[in-house]
């Protein structure tokens, strides 16, 4: 499986975009992503923290249910926030940021993480690998610098693509380059 390293990025709720961007705003898709539908916009935020600001983080599109910042913990030392790590959707009682566009200012009471390593991968992919919705695996990265990923969180759906994602900071520990593959380990 491929190995993808994502940095800072937004996930917001169509009345957050309102918020930002002026009612009925549509976000601009500037490339897709590797998630089938997922798209990172053209428009970008900055996150205000207690201590720190973090320019030009990215929104990732489409609209979502509700919002959410991932960041990595070297992000949420910056920020000054104490960003719980969880598994992606899983944003109760998490910490609080303030979320700024050109137009306007919105705080986020809840919904920073740093999100959990996890693998998409189809119902096919997950029968051929013997792995279910829900496993926590481990995970060999290919890398430069090879290391073991353990606690990955499978996720499957027909909708996804099989990639395995890491944050920037797990990235740099192993020395990660664009294509670099994973393997999994039972």
């Amino acid at each position: 499986m491929t190995l993808e390293a994502s940095g800072r990025y937004v996930h917001l709720s169509q009345d957050d975009i309102d918020e930002l961007f002026g009612k009925g705003y549509s976000l601009t898709p500037k490339r897709e992503l590797s998630q089938p539908g997922q798209f990172l916009a053209e428009e970008q935020v900055k996150l205000i923290g207690k201590k720190g600001i973090i320019e030009k983080a990215a929104i990732l599109g489409p609209a979502r249910s509700h919002s959410q910042v991932e960041v990595s913990k070297t992000d949420s030392i910056k920020l000054g926030i104490d960003a719980p790590l969880r598994f992606s959707g899983n944003i109760k009682d998490s910490a609080s940021v303030f979320i700024a566009s050109s137009e306007n200012v919105i705080k986020l009471e809840e919904g920073v993480i740093i999100v959990k390593r996890h693998i998409h991968m189809t119902p096919e992919d997950a029968e051929k690998l013997a792995v279910e919705d829900g496993d926590i695996v481990s995970v060999e990265a290919l890398t430069e610098r090879p290391v073991v990923f353990k606690d990955v969180l499978i996720r499957v759906n027909e909708d996804y693509s099989l990639n395995m994602h890491i944050d920037y900071d797990e990235a740099n520990a192993c020395l990660f380059s664009k294509g670099d593959k994973a393997k999994l380990i039972k």
